[in-house]
């Protein structure tokens, strides 16, 4: 009898353990509201160097938010916003999933944004899912953009000065809209 209980006692105590772990489950990177439809994103500690930013709206609108001359990933720092700079997110197209490629080297946008496309109607997206080369890590975050609240002019407020307007729409054939201000702060 006195085993049956001893068991029984390290069986709940273990239980208690596997939820407190299942709780804590660490995020490679967070998301700072700036404005009603702004936001930074932070990488934490401990990330792989180098980073990339899309988003996919409710609607299936895929944006590249960290775009360069080269069309490669950008270098990160933990604890600083991805290229310094704040993102508006279009409220007309809803709640957005923000996906941060992190990487060990400067990976090509071009292939992560037609696999993002060709796995659209998954839930989650790991980066077993890719076909990218190096170490690859893939964090996964929501924002929901709203609508801005006017002032006492019945005006609403303006961007902060520097924040870029969207990012790239990346069309089916993989090729970038034209002409939409994008993240400054390249990797040199």
């Amino acid at each position: 009898m006195k085993r049956w209980s001893a068991v029984l006692a390290v069986a709940a105590v273990c239980a208690g353990c596997q939820d407190k772990v299942q709780d804590d489950k660490p995020t490679r990177a967070q998301i700072r509201k700036t404005g009603p439809a702004t936001m930074e994103v932070i990488p934490s500690d401990g990330q792989l160097p180098y980073c990339m930013l899309y988003t996919v709206s409710e609607k299936g609108v895929i944006r590249q938010l960290t775009l360069t001359k080269e069309n490669r990933s950008i270098r990160c720092e933990a604890n600083k916003p991805v290229a310094n700079t704040s993102f508006r997110i279009p409220t007309q197209e809803g709640k957005v999933k923000v996906y941060i490629f992190f990487s060990d080297d400067r990976i090509p946008a071009g292939p992560v944004a037609q696999q993002l496309y060709d796995l659209r109607a998954q839930e989650r997206i790991s980066a077993m899912d890719l076909r990218l080369p190096g170490r690859v890590q893939v964090e996964t975050l929501d924002f929901v953009p709203e609508l801005p609240s006017m002032d006492a002019q019945g005006e609403a407020p303006k961007a902060p000065a520097g924040t870029p307007d969207m990012g790239v729409t990346v069309s089916k054939d993989n090729a970038p809209a034209p002409a939409q201000p994008a993240a400054s702060g390249e990797d040199k």
